[in-house]
């Protein structure tokens, strides 16, 4: 086991208030907050965790860093994980905080700490989804946040093709599905981008391009990004503010060395007048040796103490530089990280635009074809579609029904029915 220290070098000082300690741990742990759908999330078989553990020792005022406990672990089949020394700790069921908790407390219990363990833990993976019936590719596939039932069944490769002349209605769901998983992906990535622009102007909102205007659900968007770029500005401000705080406790410091100094500096110099008087009356045999050792130790002791002074003040004075550089430096790659982050996301929509073009190609030549077979045949041919979820529910499976938007969890089975209803 490793032993790390909080702040600078190694330790935290010791001659900081306790009051200010507990504030840098404080802004520490802000900036280590975690999405609220984590908190909310049920684990399962498969899925694969980030497991961090450390331990604040009271006594010693340093982090202990339990890295033989820490690692990425996999919820086996009896929806348990398998932890070095802790054994099999029951994850199924549970959220990721409520693991981290039992974590803490077992291993409190198991090694008779006087401080519970602290353990952090994150989803690295989710257990997959799997596409089962008329999919190009069915199959498993890794999960993602936000996965509806249409774009899981684009990662299959959409509908699948038959190989008669029902083939034009398949392409054009096909592409249809393409288009509309990229132009989802290409209006938030546009929302993106104004918050970005929005971050670099220093602007209290976020301005609506004129292309997303009126595109429905779009204001849930936007109202996403309002909140992370509102949560990114309290973030920087809050770093901004606490090394303010570190300048201003830092220029209180030098102004009472100075104050100590000139106090100093004043007995120093009644000291020193003593002693030009004792030296006077020693030369005409009027004053003992000893008051003169006497006042010789005292003018010593006065000008070493200056000298820490000094000392102190000039480290100080250095500290108060240094954290002016880490409030240029924060503000540096504040800006830095918004310019990569713009031409990030505009590099995503060229992308993003000529897929979205390819995709509309093939619609229209899908509806192409339709007309040509809908004028041979003297009637209309259309598509349905039948999505449903196979879902576990208290151990048991059960059957949900589904369309394109609804939400797919971790561990679904998305069941796909396509035919061609001829009217």
């Amino acid at each position: 086991m490793r032993e790390h220290h909080l702040s600078g070098k190694s330790r935290m000082p010791r001659t900081l208030p306790r009051f200010l300690r507990r504030a840098v741990l404080i802004a520490a742990a802000l900036t280590c907050a975690f999405p609220a759908w984590a908190d909310e999330y049920q684990l399962g078989t498969m899925d694969r965790l980030r497991i961090r553990v450390a331990e604040w020792q009271t006594a010693e005022g340093a982090v202990r860093d339990w890295s033989v406990v820490s690692g990425e672990y996999t919820v086996g089949p009896s929806g348990a994980l398998s932890l070095p020394f802790i054994g099999d700790l029951p994850a199924a069921g549970k959220t990721t905080t409520e693991v981290g908790e039992a974590i803490g407390e077992k291993m409190q219990t198991l090694f008779g700490l006087r401080d519970r363990p602290s353990a952090s833990v994150e989803l690295a993976q989710y257990r997959p989804v799997y596409l089962a019936g008329e999919v190009q590719k069915p199959g498993e596939y890794p999960f993602a946040p936000n996965l509806t039932v249409l774009k899981a069944v684009s990662l299959g490769g959409g509908l699948r093709r038959s190989e008669s002349g029902q083939r034009f209605a398949r392409d054009y769901i096909n592409a249809h599905g393409d288009s509309s998983v990229q132009t989802s992906e290409r209006n938030r990535l546009l929302i993106r981008r104004a918050r970005l622009q929005a971050e670099i102007a220093e602007k209290d909102g976020i301005e609506l391009p004129k292309d997303l205007q009126g595109v429905p659900g779009i204001d849930k968007l936007l109202a996403n990004e309002t909140a992370l770029m509102a949560s990114r500005d309290r973030k920087q401000k809050l770093q901004l503010e606490s090394l303010a705080d570190l300048k201003s406790l830092l220029e209180s410091e030098i102004q009472s060395l100075a104050k100590k100094t000139e106090t100093q500096n004043r007995q120093l110099e009644l000291v020193v007048e003593d002693r030009e008087k004792v030296e006077s009356l020693a030369e005409k045999g009027l004053a003992l040796s000893q008051r003169k050792l006497s006042l010789e130790q005292r003018v010593a002791e006065l000008q070493a103490a200056l000298l820490d002074i000094d000392t102190a003040s000039l480290k100080a004075k250095q500290d108060v530089s240094k954290a002016g550089q880490d409030e240029t430096n924060l503000r540096n790659d504040w800006d830095a990280q918004l310019a990569q982050d713009l031409q990030n996301t505009e590099a995503e929509l060229d992308t993003l635009s000529i897929k979205l073009g390819t995709s509309r190609d093939l619609m229209a030549e899908a509806l192409l074809q339709s007309a040509e077979a809908a004028q041979s045949k003297d009637n209309t041919a259309e598509a349905t579609i039948a999505y449903s979820i196979m879902r576990e529910r208290d151990g048991k499976p059960t059957e949900i029904s589904a369309d394109e938007n609804t939400p797919v969890l971790p561990g679904d089975v998305i069941k796909v029915e396509a035919n061609l209803a001829t009217q």
